[in-house]
C-alpha cells in the first residue's frame, strides 16, 4: 500500500552535483514529513535533512549550505539536491516517510530501498 521509490544516485567527482527523487505511492495514506537518511558501512544511519508538509525543513549541519530538500505535494514526491559534493558524502542514502492510514489514523514509517551515492575522482 504504501512504497518509496528511489533514484538519482551515482558516481560524480568531488565538487560536483546530483538530485535525487523518492516518489511516494501511497494511496488511502496521508504523507506526513519526509526526509533522506544516509549509511555507511559499520556505521549508525544518521539525518541528512527532513521536510514537513508544509514545507519546514531541517538539515544535518554537515551538509547546510550544500544540500537542498525541497518536495512536491501533488506528485507525493521529495528531493534533495546535492552541490560542492565530497568524498565523505559517499554513502548509501535512503529515503523516509510518516505517514497516516485514512481509514484507522494509525501512524507507520516506511523506508526506500537506498541508493548509492559515490564521490571519487
Amino acid at each position: 500500500q504504501v512504497q518509496l521509490v528511489e533514484s538519482g544516485g551515482g558516481l560524480v567527482q568531488p565538487g560536483g552535483s546530483l538530485r535525487l527523487s523518492c516518489a511516494a505511492s501511497a494511496s488511502s495514506f496521508s504523507i506526513n514529513d519526509m526526509g533522506w537518511y544516509r549509511q555507511a558501512p559499520g556505521k549508525q544511519r544518521e539525518l541528512v535533512a527532513r521536510i514537513t508538509k508544509s514545507g519546514i525543513t531541517n538539515y544535518a549541519d554537515s551538509v547546510k549550505g550544500r544540500f537542498t530538500i525541497s518536495r512536491d505535494n501533488a506528485k507525493n514526491t521529495v528531493y534533495l539536491q546535492m552541490n560542492s559534493l565530497k568524498p565523505e558524502d559517499t554513502d548509501v542514502y535512503y529515503c523516509n516517510a510518516r505517514v497516516v492510514s485514512s481509514g484507522t489514523g494509525r501512524q507507520y514509517i516506511y523506508w526506500g530501498q537506498g541508493t548509492q551515492v559515490t564521490v571519487s575522482s
